[in-house]
């Protein structure tokens, strides 16, 4: 049996699709209540009775390796994805100096003690420029693959979309690896052009949902679940003046009332139309695409489509409104948070080719020296620069 232990797990989405590709997980960490609600559910469903722990930070790698019945260097992977707001092009990129931006040291404070044979992380491609605690651009990176590195690791790291791995959706994310060797990354199984390679096209919006029923009204009792349309009834208004695939900041026919004021060159993203014949846009949280076709924002539900969530895969939280508030994350935001499980099937799969079937395990630890567990201790960005 292959073992997992998943930190910053979200709703689930690196871990499906990690599980699809024949890990086990020991253990999850996830400190939002309605994240933890939704994995709870989908490990019940899957007959895994594990824990699920809240705040990473307050995990004690000696009392994990007890508790999960766990030699040093018996757990095969590592993964998770960080909270990414300190490194993201949207925002105040505060790197390093914000205390989410630490948690991506969290994984090396763990792997020291650990060992896993292999670590996988996720990331905006924002850290490739994110400055370090000098300022300089592309240190947090180069500080977390030197930390990776002092502890045996070889590190390897790529920006990935994840239309090229089957999910109808243009997102790209950057992805690290941290193993006994340098990891190569899995080739496309899709292209933007059908020709190229014999590849199959990217898989288009419409393809994801068009199947799905009409979508029940908020309040009603769900037919297909998380499938709930919460559109207020002045944003249909405005919803249905947008062609398909534009937005509504370029609708300059239209009234100042329903444009909103937008920026033509800014707002492109915001209040926008899906094409049935594309990938859907990059899924964020602030932000909610119109349907195709009718007038209304997507359901939860086709954004878990668009995720490529398989429909066993339910939600437990609040679906929030445009105006509603309450702690913790909504439906629409779980998802967009998500890392797509079919792109993280993808790198399970060639982490689990490349290092873990048996051959290749035994080659790999013969041709390296014995790693010497570190001691553990609070681990400090700032102390460690």
């Amino acid at each position: 049996m292959l073992k997992s232990l998943s930190l910053f797990s979200g709703c689930g989405g690196l871990d499906s699709g990690v599980f699809q590709a024949g890990f086990t997980p020991l253990a999850l960490a996830e400190i939002d209540p309605h994240a933890t609600k939704t994995l709870s559910h989908w490990l019940e469903q899957k007959g895994l009775n594990i824990p699920i722990f809240s705040d990473v930070t307050q995990l004690n790698p000696f009392s994990l390796l007890e508790q999960l019945g766990l030699q040093v260097g018996e757990l095969d992977l590592l993964l998770g994805g960080s909270p990414c707001q300190s490194y993201s092009l949207i925002g105040q990129r505060a790197s390093l100096e914000d205390e989410r931006g630490q948690l991506l040291f969290e994984f090396v404070r763990l792997a020291r003690v650990l060992q896993p044979k292999v670590i996988l992380m996720e990331q905006v491609k924002g850290l490739l420029s994110a400055p370090g605690l000098a300022g300089e651009r592309g240190g947090a990176l180069a500080v977390l693959m030197s930390k990776l590195e002092e502890i045996g690791y070889t590190v390897r790291f790529q920006v990935l979309n994840t239309a090229h791995f089957g999910v109808p959706q243009l997102r790209e994310r950057l992805f690290l690896v941290a193993a006994q060797a340098a990891f190569v990354f899995p080739e496309p199984t899709h292209t933007s052009n059908d020709s190229l390679f014999g590849l199959p096209p990217f898989r288009t919006v419409w393809d994801a949902i068009a199947d799905l029923p009409a979508p029940t009204l908020k309040g009603e009792p769900e037919r297909f679940p998380n499938h709930v349309d919460v559109t207020p009834a002045r944003d249909r208004e405005r919803i249905f003046h947008v062609p398909e695939g534009d937005f509504l900041a370029r609708q300059f026919h239209l009234p100042e009332d329903i444009r909103c004021k937008l920026n033509p060159k800014k707002d492109t993203t915001k209040f926008r139309r899906l094409s049935r014949f594309l990938p859907s846009l990059t899924l964020r949280g602030g932000e909610s695409p119109y349907h195709p076709l009718e007038p209304r924002y997507i359901t939860p539900r086709e954004s878990l489509r668009l995720h490529g969530f398989l429909d066993d895969h339910i939600l437990i939280a609040p679906i929030r409104g445009r105006s509603g508030t309450f702690n913790g994350l909504d439906q629409h935001r779980l998802v967009a948070n998500a890392v797509p499980p079919p792109l993280a099937f993808a790198l399970a799969s060639a982490i689990k080719a490349q290092f873990l079937t048996e051959s290749r395990a035994e080659a790999l630890f013969a041709a390296l020296p014995l790693r010497v567990p570190f001691l553990v201790e609070s681990f400090s960005v700032a102390k460690s620069l």
